[in-house]
């Protein structure tokens, strides 16, 4: 950050102190497990791409030593200092774990002759990097598969830092992964990948500076890293719970997960190491049904029901649990403690938020009044450093009842901006708005004031008062955060008050993840980008021969939709074209006179689509309108 920054209020350090009297700070066993098996870190902290750049840098957390200082939340400065520890760790004699090089963690599970890879990291430059940190200590053991437990790109983008094409297409090394993944690993980085990538710049602070008033870290990890992101097609999908496979001479036992942390997701056991794999499903932390950067949501009871179906399958026969985030617990006792209180915890929220909206409550008033049992509250591992009690309570509620809540004055409200403009006008105007937020800023009420202050600027988004005790109010609530994201989300939302909009420092859509999608969901992604008012008037056909695919599909665009049906072309339509799939994907940018496209008919009917063809705006607003 840039601009001048507030010091904490009296109010932000009174709850800080308040919040460590109730917190078991004599409970030291996580600095222990994390330290437990490091055997060395990178020479360089810093990562850099082929250009030079630097794409992570673990030594930006150095700073998190010692007590928190008052600009951060206790609980919350006691999470990035676990997790901020990077190195390989053995976790068990043959298991070993790379932390602390990335948002995820990756694993590698050594075998008779080689070695298999969990999770290869986010981008392809920490994928190779922690790959050579592995080799540095434990040889250099040829990669027999990847494992890849979900759909989300942390686990997978890095895999191109590790392997080549040719390695994967000679069948040298498996990809396995859990079914239907590569549909919703492409899906969910491009249907809505242009917003959730907008929001992930706010999720993970990653245009924050780093530092006590800063990014800290995001509870699940530190942030992410902006290499590459790669993708291979699998070669291996597991489809049932109990299937096992065996990998040079390890045996996997998998069980099912979708519809969790993930729509596409598995565990697994390893009987020879006495380990099991949680994926994401039972970190140190209560995790997000639904993420602040956006997603469908996720489903708390059968999250917890996976969790009981691995603690009755494995619990007794297991001697450490580790997952694709944190540090594993060892130990059969621990592991079946561990496991049931995660267990219980996603239970606790959906059952009691189902208990109160049948009640009659909504999802921000459950929100208020829900409390988890003590013996929760009192372990570490159930605090809200990436998902939170509150967002999560809502998101249960959203998923069963909708955004509606009932009440016939929030059927039909105005959008933001001219609601805004009729309570500030309703209020006295902007000056009057501004002094009031400036009282509750002044008694504490930061929650009331930012209320306030976001009519205030979307009623005059150029109102300098406004916009400044605005981001100090954002600056404030960040302080007091314990959830990492919801500090970054208030510190970022400060940051582009103070300084304009700082646009996608993140993008998900990479060109390896366009690469694989499939035609279908290639012309979806053309689809969403059609401007409906734009296209009324057109009524156009044409064909599309891939010829790699050896598919056809009829394309149709009438009343702003275009719809596409797979079928040999039949001469009718006024444009036939015959190309690659990776040669369309230039066509629909705009790209007509490359080699590799053979077009028979009416060339107009393309450029009257790509005319309408509105792509998203990498740079919305977000705290102003």
């Amino acid at each position: 950050m840039q601009m001048d920054q507030n010091e904490p209020t009296p109010t932000i350090e009174a709850q800080h102190d308040a919040l460590l009297g109730s917190l078991p700070m004599s409970d030291t066993a996580d600095f222990s497990a994390v330290e437990r098996g490091f055997l060395g870190t990178l020479d360089d902290p810093a990562i850099r791409n082929a250009d030079g750049d630097v794409v992570w840098d673990a030594s930006t957390y150095d700073f998190l030593e010692g007590d928190a200082p008052t600009s951060v939340n206790p609980s919350l400065w006691r999470q990035g200092k676990l997790v901020a520890r990077h190195g390989l760790f053995e976790v068990v004699p043959g298991l070993y774990q790379i932390r602390g090089l990335d948002l995820s963690v990756t694993s590698f599970i050594e075998g008779d002759t080689g070695v298999i890879v969990l999770d290869p990291l986010l981008t392809k430059e920490t994928g190779a990097a922690a790959l050579a940190l592995y080799r540095k200590h434990r040889g250099d053991r040829p990669i027999r598969a990847f494992i890849h437990t979900h759909s989300h790109i942390d686990h997978f983008g890095g895999v191109q830092g590790m392997a080549t094409q040719d390695e994967i297409d000679s069948g040298a090394i498996e990809i396995i992964v859990p079914e239907g993944f590569l549909e919703h690993a492409v899906s969910e980085n491009v249907y809505a990948g242009t917003a959730m990538s907008r929001r992930s710049g706010y999720m993970y602070g990653a245009s924050l500076a780093r530092g006590p008033k800063g990014q800290v870290g995001a509870g699940l990890g530190q942030t992410t890293s902006t290499g590459e992101a790669t993708l291979y097609v699998p070669t291996l999908e597991i489809g049932a719970t109990g299937q096992t496979h065996t990998i040079d001479g390890v045996e996997f036992e998998f069980q099912m997960a979708p519809g969790t942390e993930a729509p596409s997701e598995m565990h697994f056991y390893i009987p020879r190491y006495r380990a099991l794999c949680m994926a994401e499903n039972a970190t140190h932390t209560l995790h997000n049904l639904l993420t602040l950067r956006g997603a469908v949501v996720r489903d708390p009871h059968v999250w917890s029901h996976y969790l009981t179906e691995a603690l009755e399958r494995y619990g007794d026969k297991t001697d450490v649990v580790f997952a694709s985030h944190h540090w594993p617990t060892w130990g059969n006792e621990d592991v079946k403690h561990f496991l049931g209180v995660q267990r219980d915890l996603y239970g606790y929220l959906h059952d009691q938020t189902l208990r109160m909206l049948n009640q009659g409550l909504n999802g921000a008033e459950i929100a208020e009044v829900i409390e988890l049992p003590p013996a929760l509250t009192q372990n570490w591992s159930t605090h809200g450093y990436y998902g939170s009690v509150s967002h999560n309570v809502k998101a249960i509620y959203q998923r069963y009842m909708g955004w509606f809540d009932g009440n016939p004055a929030r059927l039909w409200p105005h959008p933001p901006k001219p609601l805004a403009e009729r309570y500030v006008a309703a209020i006295g105007g902007v000056d009057r708005v501004v002094e009031l937020a400036q009282d509750a800023y002044e008694q504490g009420d930061f929650r009331w004031a930012a209320t306030l202050l976001d009519h205030a600027v979307f009623a005059e988004p150029d109102n300098a008062d406004a916009k400044a005790l605005y981001a100090d109010t954002l600056e404030q609530l960040g302080y007091g955060a314990e959830n990492g994201t919801w500090r970054n989300f208030f510190l970022s939302g400060a940051t582009e008050l103070r300084e304009g909009n700082f646009g996608t420092p993140l993008t998900a859509n990479a060109p390896a993840i366009i690469a694989q999608l499939t035609p279908e969901q290639l012309l979806d992604a053309i689809a969403i980008t059609v401007n409906g008012p734009r296209a009324w008037d057109l009524d156009l056909a044409f064909d599309i021969t891939l010829t790699d695919l050896h598919r056809s599909f009829h394309v149709t665009l009438r009343n702003g939709v275009l719809i596409y049906v797979e079928r040999a072309p039949d001469g009718t339509a006024p444009l036939h074209i015959t190309t690659t799939k990776q040669r369309l994907l230039a066509l629909i940018t705009g790209d007509t006179q490359s080699e590799g496209l053979t077009v028979d008919g009416d060339l107009a009917v393309l450029s009257q689509l790509t005319a309408v063809l509105d792509p998203g705006d990498p740079g919305f607003n977000i705290v102003l309108p």
